[in-house]
């Protein structure tokens, strides 16, 4: 995400984008060189050793040949990454037309020389060559590190991407608020106790109710979210990062829960309401009780990385004091 649409050339490895570089698959040893290359050309959004491990390396649908690295001298000056499902994200499903690139970057030192397009072109054509004719940019799950692309932080990265024909599908926006000093709104706290009158139940889960939370996630809102939780919990995240909410009837509408990823007990969500159950004040009194719970683990802020401004959550956030602090173009590549 950090090059500028200088020119280059098509083809197979060797020397381009600049005298002496050579593009291959990734190899045994490559790790260290390519995080301290990737903290140099993604200076907004650096990353560790164990997460690129975590999120690249360990990831099942990892295939060596798909992270495409670019080498100088001995020192990896870039990369791009290709990947498609091997496994499933749910069911059978392994999306055969479908791809991603979940990053790239060049270091300062080598771009204005078509190394970034160089990149692009490579794992556009492993992907093209393994049938895939939709390719998206960035929002890949379940090992996403960002939702899209940031065009405040790469504008050069923003330019080469519409160049090779990425497309905007939409744009959304990452959002944090202060915890200092939080206290839950008198009015929350009213609509709460008005909810409980009319049978409405707000708990921490036991690992029974888990079945239906997971099946909720899952079938009503998105499986990378079951995912996600299925992980965290699995990992040991504790229970009482979770509030649910049970209509009178009993039944599970929704839920609001914060440390699901990474365990990074500040970020906040995965975070859904039942549609029919929406308007009734439940998700904003789920909301609340759980930055209430994190500002009692001495929680500083709360942050997640996406939402559409414009949709009801959207502003449910901002209602809640959340203000923007990101936003990104979700992108996609068709073949035409």
């Amino acid at each position: 995400m950090g090059e500028d649409s200088g020119s280059g050339t098509s083809g197979t490895s060797g020397n381009i984008g600049g005298k002496g570089i050579e593009v291959r698959g990734f190899r045994p040893g490559d790790g260290p060189g390519l995080v301290a290359a990737w903290c140099r050309g993604l200076p907004y959004d650096p990353i560790t050793p164990r997460r690129f491990r975590d999120k690249v390396l360990l990831d099942a649908n990892f295939d060596p040949p798909g992270l495409r690295v670019a080498v100088r001298g001995g020192e990896i000056v870039g990369a791009a990454y290709g990947v498609r499902r091997l496994v499933a994200m749910t069911g059978t499903d392994r999306e055969p037309d479908r791809g991603w690139i979940p990053f790239f970057f060049v270091v300062p030192d080598a771009r204005r020389t078509g190394l970034g397009r160089r990149l692009l072109t490579d794992v556009l054509d492993w992907l093209r060559g393994l049938g895939r004719t939709r390719v998206d940019f960035a929002s890949y799950t379940p090992h996403y590190l960002l939702p899209g692309l940031d065009p405040d932080a790469y504008p050069q990265a923003a330019r080469l991407l519409g160049e090779f024909g990425f497309r905007t599908r939409h744009e959304v926006a990452a959002m944090d608020r202060s915890l200092i000093g939080y206290r839950m709104p008198a009015a929350v706290l009213r609509r709460a106790t008005d909810l409980t009158g009319l049978g409405y139940r707000f708990a921490t889960p036991a690992d029974d109710d888990l079945v239906e939370l997971l099946r909720l996630a899952g079938e009503e809102f998105s499986p990378d979210w079951a995912w996600a939780i299925r992980s965290c919990l699995a990992a040991g995240m504790p229970l009482d990062r979770i509030v649910t909410a049970r209509a009178p009837s009993g039944a599970l509408v929704g839920w609001a829960m914060h440390g699901a990823y990474e365990g990074r007990n500040e970020r906040f969500g995965p975070f859904g309401v039942l549609a029919e159950q929406r308007g009734t004040g439940l998700g904003q009194v789920l909301l609340h009780l759980t930055l209430e719970r994190m500002r009692a683990l001495g929680a500083h802020g709360a942050w997640f990385l996406w939402t559409d401004e414009q949709s009801p959550a959207g502003h449910l956030y901002r209602r809640a004091g959340f203000r923007t602090t990101r936003t990104f173009r979700v992108l996609r590549w068709e073949d035409t």
